[in-house]
């Protein structure tokens, strides 16, 4: 299993845009073949940080997501709603479990 996390921090004007963009983007991608997860959600502490969990089945299902359209029209948008550049993190997880 892959697993994407990170966070973004969005400009303040562009909030509301960029809450909308993502739950598009979200939407559109938990449709996808290999999805296992797609989130975005805010910081209790600052709406205008943005975090991003995705898990996927495999690589191949992660690298057919980038191909997508939604994801080129998200990430052409992009640019325009962020203070600053995202720090995400992949991650190759070997076994998960419920706690």
């Amino acid at each position: 299993m892959i697993v994407v996390a990170g966070t973004a921090v969005v400009k303040s004007e562009h909030r509301q845009e960029a809450a909308r963009a993502a739950l598009a983007m979200a939407a559109a991608t938990r449709a996808e073949a290999g999805c296992l997860a797609y989130r975005f959600s805010a910081d209790l502490e600052d709406a205008n940080t943005f975090f991003i969990f995705e898990a996927w089945e495999t690589e191949e299902a992660l690298a057919r997501h980038f191909q997508t359209e939604h994801m080129r029209v998200f990430r052409e948008r992009l640019p325009a709603f962020l203070a600053a550049p995202p720090a995400i993190t992949r991650y190759a997880v070997a076994s998960a479990a419920p706690m």
